[in-house]
């Protein structure tokens, strides 16, 4: 039997203007607890990197509204709050309480991401709730950054695991919990200060909530939800509906799984009927015994994300949306892994997930696919700065460009899929015993095309005093980055160890011991190309010239720019 409100919000139909406030509200509100978390965040990968996300939603815990940042973490976010409800029952929950896990198969595919989710309640009744996740540097494990892929072949290498817990109760941190996860990694500090600031994101966000149920009601709030829903996925089947009937397949590699296995099959088969899409990642290779496996929730998150883009899907994410959209992937493979298998280094997945996906999409709707984005590289630093006797882990993100497009040049050293920033080099320097030499894009590494891919980055980093592990995050060292259509593949990336004058390779997922005065060198990839390269304008390669994006051999030989 429906209670009152039920029945209420059944009769009530919210009109246009009004249902149009309250949607960009609740997708305001997601966006302000992003900014309390970013202004109060302690480590770099929050407070400069932006490498965090936020949401809200109804009572039942499905998906209302997100903040415009990280897809991995925005897709999962949905499979989070159900996994939460299903450990800390509804009813228990008290205003303040905040549900805390950071486990890679419930979550976002790895531990170093924490999720906080956050009952809202106005006048003893439940109406909500709102969440966060974080990437925190450090969570343990047995490298700095809790990202190694190499020598990691298990989940329990990896840090604290920590499955849903009240974490906070009332609105204050529960102390002993705190000192358990505190006591398991490298920068206790940063951490905390981090957690601090997640829940206060979560405390601005219930407070903007409880404050707009009282300006509309619940009645018309959550009529206004249901049509918020209702039409998000009448328009994502409608765009999805616009596409191409039939199943589309790509293939392609990563690397390795860290120096000897050989290359990971990368396979897809994305299938539009009259549901909606399905996006099937089963005859990928097996899970891997290393640190980079794709837990299924983190799959979801870029075929989603993917799919959007794709279809043109031009309303906010929400459950409506996300009732249209399928993935698949069989189990213990690696989209699927079996727990424990290792993830830490999931990361570097994104980018690849997305060009896999867009090979496949290039055949339906050629017009709207890209080359294969330059492969960001994530490597983690840390050891014991010897002038302070403190750990550090310094945790980086070096950005390439995108793949030339079907009207437009590749951009230049952008995050990718991800909407993450590059932290400032003097940021770095001021943190860590580290020295940036050198920071610039390459000529002659983006994919020539009739709309050329953008350009590799080479980022030199050398370490200042004592010994530190390195992680490296990367990949594209074997494979180029396809193009498209004509289009030329991008340059291979390359990581390479400078020491006492001499210079080593490196793998692109490797974990070594640095020692003082050490230089890394990071060449990111180039990006793929897009259509004959002899079609290109001419002014747009003597532009480039100018900028130094292609050199003057590469500008008579590559695209016929007489001199």
């Amino acid at each position: 039997m429906m209670d009152t409100t039920q029945r209420n919000t059944a009769e009530y139909r919210v009109d246009p203007v009004t249902l149009t406030v309250i949607w960009n509200s609740l997708v305001s509100i997601a966006d302000e607890m992003g900014s309390a978390l970013k202004r109060t965040a302690f480590s770099e990968a929050v407070r400069e990197g932006e490498d965090f996300s936020t949401g809200i939603f109804d009572a039942d815990g499905r998906l209302v509204a997100q903040g415009n940042f990280t897809p991995g973490h925005l897709g999962s976010m949905p499979y989070v709050v159900r996994s939460v409800l299903k450990y800390i029952p509804r009813e228990t929950l008290r205003p303040g309480d905040m549900v805390v896990t950071n486990d890679a198969f419930l979550g976002g595919g790895h531990f170093p991401d924490f999720f906080f989710v956050c009952p809202v309640f106005t006048d003893g009744r439940l109406i909500g709730f709102v969440a966060n996740t974080a990437h925190h540097v450090d969570v343990g494990g047995l490298s700095p950054g809790s990202q190694a892929v190499q020598n990691v072949t298990e989940a329990f290498h990896e840090g604290i695991r920590v499955l849903p817990v009240r974490l906070v109760r009332e609105g204050e941190f529960d102390a002993d919990l705190m000192r358990v996860i505190l006591g398991n990694v490298r920068m206790p500090e940063k951490m905390r200060g981090d957690l601090l600031a997640q829940r206060n994101a979560n405390h601005v966000g219930t407070g903007r909530l409880i404050k707009l149920f009282a300006t509309y009601g619940e009645v018309v709030l959550t009529a206004a939800i249901e049509d918020i829903l209702d039409r998000s996925e009448q328009r994502a089947r409608e765009l999805l509906g616009r596409l191409p009937r039939g199943t589309f397949s790509f293939e392609d590699q990563m690397d390795d799984y860290g120096p000897g296995p050989g290359p990971i099959r990368f396979a897809v088969d994305v299938t539009f009927d009259d549901i909606g899409a399905t996006i099937d990642f089963s005859r990928s290779n097996d899970q891997v015994p290393a640190g980079i496996n794709s837990y299924i929730n983190y799959t979801r998150a870029y075929t989603s994300f993917a799919m959007r883009i794709f279809a043109g899907i031009d309303v906010p994410n929400n459950a409506g949306v996300e009732r249209t959209i399928r993935a698949v992937a069989r189990e213990g493979c690696f989209f699927n892994p079996r727990y424990p298998a290792a993830g830490g280094g999931r990361a570097a997945l994104q980018v690849r997930i997305f060009d896999t996906i867009n090979g496949a999409m290039a055949q339906a709707v050629p017009m709207r696919a890209i080359g294969a984005f330059s492969h960001w590289s994530n490597p983690n630093f840390g050891g014991i700065d010897p002038r302070n006797g403190k750990p550090w882990v310094m945790y980086d993100m070096i950005f390439g460009g995108y793949g030339g497009r079907a009207t437009k040049d590749g951009a230049e050293t952008l995050a990718p899929v991800m909407n993450c920033a590059n932290v400032p080099v003097e940021v770095h320097e001021t943190n860590n015993p580290v020295r940036i030499h050198r920071l610039e894009m390459l000529t002659d590494t983006g994919g020539p095309g009739q709309f050329r891919g953008g350009c590799g980055v080479r980022k030199d980093i050398e370490l200042l005093e004592g010994t530190a592990t390195l992680s490296l995050l990367g990949d594209r060292h074997d494979t180029a980055p396809n193009g498209l259509f004509g289009g030329g593949v991008g340059a291979k990336a390359a990581t390479l160890l400078i020491r006492d004058g001499a210079t080593r390779e490196l793998g692109s997922k490797e974990v070594l011991a640095l020692q003082r005065g050490d230089v890394v060198s990071f060449r990111v990839s180039g990006a793929g190309g897009y259509g004959d390269p002899r079609k290109r304008d001419g002014d747009k390669v003597r532009a480039d010239l100018r900028d130094g994006y292609v050199s003057p051999a590469a500008s008579r030989e590559v695209y016929g720019l007489a001199d």
